[in-house]
């Protein structure tokens, strides 16, 4: 008999709606059931894609002899921490607080009150590693909750003053300028891995903010280290098993420093943050290599994230059907032997794709099987050669029970796909990429945004769910519609951002000029989250504050822009000393540091010459560089859609271009070429 979770929209939560758990929502009502039955809650929090999740629930919420206990002793509360950032966050800082470490599943076992006592992540069902099972947990809990409450609710106090004590104050810091970039970067470099490229060790997350960082730093300050570091880590990725080389697109992250064997979930964030960052390295360096990824990285978005509502699903999970065994095996999907590839390519295609792609008899995951890269030192085949190998393998490949998919719409990772693919599209002549962009614009304006322009943090099927949006969505939505006005010419996005950003400032700002991840109005946790640092996507923080710096460069807004240059504080304080998390922070503050340049266009629209000028601003590597485009802007000083566009006008009666930068601007021109030296070089 399905639970509670029977009608939620959560793909997550409806993967545990058969469980005998007896699951609730998170809601008062569960909380309130505690407080009448006097136990405990035991909080779940995960997500569709989370391997060890999956795991987990096989193990022991599947079980019957554990559901009996759980629901005899507990209120159990399950949460998709992707609908729920803000619960999530809470509790991971107590889990991350109190263990040192953190993750997914997060078990945590909370009073009545929602205050937390005792954390974990994943439990086994026997113990293992010196980690306790489950029900010994269950058990232990129980135990100190019947027989020493005093104990139990002191713990529970202090957790909560402890948390709540720890207040960010960052407002005094200053704003960030070129000695605080110049100082990110060389800890960037202290952390680099100059032999595999990325920074740290195993694990090895893709670092896209760092490298988005890195691009901008170079194209402002000119350093050749910047971009050595983000074009290597780019490669090295692109060549190893975290990228899919049959289908495109990124995996979570790599277990290994050399990037060969990935976890196989493969995430809408990580993908759209992707496509944008190789993108924009070919913008910078020509490379065929980041155009080709770019390219494969967006189609494999549209073709297999896409749902019928025009938005883009969250995830495909890790886990697949082997075919062999009927069980769901990580990887399996994309793993492969050199018998599979000589029955699929014959001997000789099938020995010589082996080479190509790195495949061994030994096997570089497991059971014999690889995962496909594209080493540099391995056999020059030729592009048409390979293309044909692929398109054979990813043929059969199809052929295999395919990963689940979550197909959730989160409006904050919508809002990253639509910039990378309206960029793709104006970059590369892909028109198709910017219609794909504007149908999930067109959908968060339809189904998430509602008639006060708030955001709704997540839809499913065209149904919108009930969780408020948070900061993050705000930040990359405005910049999803900034970036699609750009490239359209379509002033409406503008406008669509401007009352992102207006309640950025009325529901989201401190009096400090800090940022809260949850609006005023939200509901009210133990702590009201702020975290100003990346974790797989940009912080909501310095992603509000790019939309910010960038919509006060649209309009002139002073309001907007001291709005962001407070916020951007933070990254004065942090990002010399811990750059690695606040990637996108910096990046934004070169934009800062550079202006950004505003750059109108204008001319008729059926003109090529201003289509090829408009295209040479898009290009331009300046840091943030805000572009807008149009007919000539009236006399009277109105710009029409976009206030950039006021009062210009042709010149010689010829499209023409305008680059202003902090008050100042440079002269007119109807060049491309000197448009390209006032926005930087412009390679391609």
């Amino acid at each position: 008999m399905p639970n509670r979770l029977a009608n939620e929209t959560s793909p997550y939560l409806l993967q545990h709606a058969d469980n005998p758990v007896d699951w609730w929502p998170w809601s008062p009502e569960a909380f309130a059931e505690a407080r009448e039955r006097g136990v405990p809650v035991m909080l779940s929090v995960g997500y569709s894609s989370c391997h060890w999740c999956h795991v987990m629930a096989n193990e022991s919420f599947e079980d019957e002899l554990t559901a009996v206990y759980l629901n005899e002793h507990f209120v159990n509360v399950k949460v998709d921490r992707e609908e729920r950032p803000d619960i999530d966050a809470v509790y991971m800082e107590a889990v991350q607080a109190a263990t040192g470490q953190g993750g997914w599943p997060m078990t945590v076992f909370l009073t009545p009150d929602a205050e937390p006592f005792y954390f974990g992540t994943y439990f086994p069902p026997e113990p293992r590693h010196g980690m306790p099972s489950f029900m010994q947990v269950l058990e232990g809990v129980r135990t100190a909750w019947v027989g020493r409450p005093e104990e139990v609710a002191e713990v529970a106090q202090r957790i909560v003053r402890d948390l709540s004590g720890r207040r960010l104050d960052y407002g005094k810091a200053g704003t960030p300028g070129p000695e605080e970039l110049a100082k990110a970067l060389l800890g960037l470099v202290r952390e680099y891995d100059s032999t595999r490229g990325g920074f740290g060790g195993a694990p090895k997350f893709p670092p896209s903010m760092v490298l988005e960082f890195l691009l901008r730093h170079h194209a402002r300050a000119g350093s050749e280290g910047a971009l050595e570091m983000a074009a290597d880590t780019c490669e090295a990725m692109a060549r190893g098993g975290i990228y899919d080389q049959l289908g495109g697109g990124f995996a979570r992250y790599s277990v290994d420093r050399d990037w060969v064997v990935p976890h196989f979930e493969k995430m809408l964030y990580d993908n759209a943050l992707l496509c944008r960052v190789y993108a924009h390295l070919w913008r910078t360096t020509g490379d065929d290599l980041a155009r080709r990824v770019a390219l494969e990285t967006a189609d494999f978005m549209v073709r297999e994230l896409r749902t019928q509502e025009g938005g883009f699903a969250s995830a495909l999970d890790a886990d697949s059907e082997d075919p062999e065994t009927g069980k769901h095996v990580e990887g399996v999907y994309y793993a492969w032997t050199p018998a599979q590839l000589r029955e699929v390519l014959g001997e000789e295609d099938g020995e010589l794709a082996a080479a190509c792609f790195g495949v061994t008899e030994e096997g570089t995951f497991e059971h014999g099987m690889s995962v496909l890269q594209l080493p540099a030192q391995g056999p020059d085949i030729g592009d048409e050669r390979l293309a044909g190998f692929k398109e054979r393998l990813l043929a059969a490949r199809q052929a295999r029970p395919a990963p689940g998919r979550d197909d959730k719409i989160v409006a904050a990772w919508n809002g990253l796909a639509i910039a990378a693919l309206a960029e793709c599209g104006a970059f590369f002549d892909r028109p198709d990429l910017v219609e794909r962009a504007t149908e999930a614009a067109d959908l968060l304006v339809r189904v998430h945004m509602d008639g006060m322009a708030r955001l709704a943090r997540t839809s499913k099927d065209g149904r919108v769910g009930v969780n408020a949006g948070v900061l993050e969505d705000y930040g990359d939505v405005a910049e999803g519609f900034l970036a699609l006005g750009a490239v359209t010419g379509e002033g409406v996005w503008l406008e669509f951002a401007g009352f992102l950003v207006d309640l950025v400032l009325d529901r989201f700002t401190a009096e400090d000029g800090s940022l809260y991840d949850t609006a005023h109005d939200a509901e009210r946790l133990i702590r009201r989250p702020q975290d100003p640092t990346d974790t797989a996507a940009p912080s909501g923080w310095t992603a509000a504050a790019g939309a910010l710096l960038s919509y006060a460069a649209h309009t002139g807004s002073q309001a907007h822009r001291t709005a962001a240059e407070r916020a951007l504080a933070v990254v004065h304080a942090l990002g010399p000393r811990a750059p690695r998390v606040i990637g996108h922070g910096l990046a934004v503050a070169e934009a800062l540091v550079d202006g950004p340049r505003e750059v109108a266009v204008v001319g008729h629209p059926e003109d090529p010459a201003r289509a090829e000028l408009h295209r040479v601003a898009l290009l331009g590597t300046a840091p943030g560089a805000v572009v807008a485009t149009g007919m000539p802007g009236a006399a009277d000083g109105s710009g029409g859609e976009f206030p950039l566009l006021a009062e210009r006008t042709l010149m010689h009666d010829l499209p023409t271009a305008y680059v202003c930068r902090h008050f100042v601007c440079a002269r007119p021109t109807t060049d491309p070429v000197e448009l390209a030296e006032q926005l930087g070089t412009v390679r391609p």
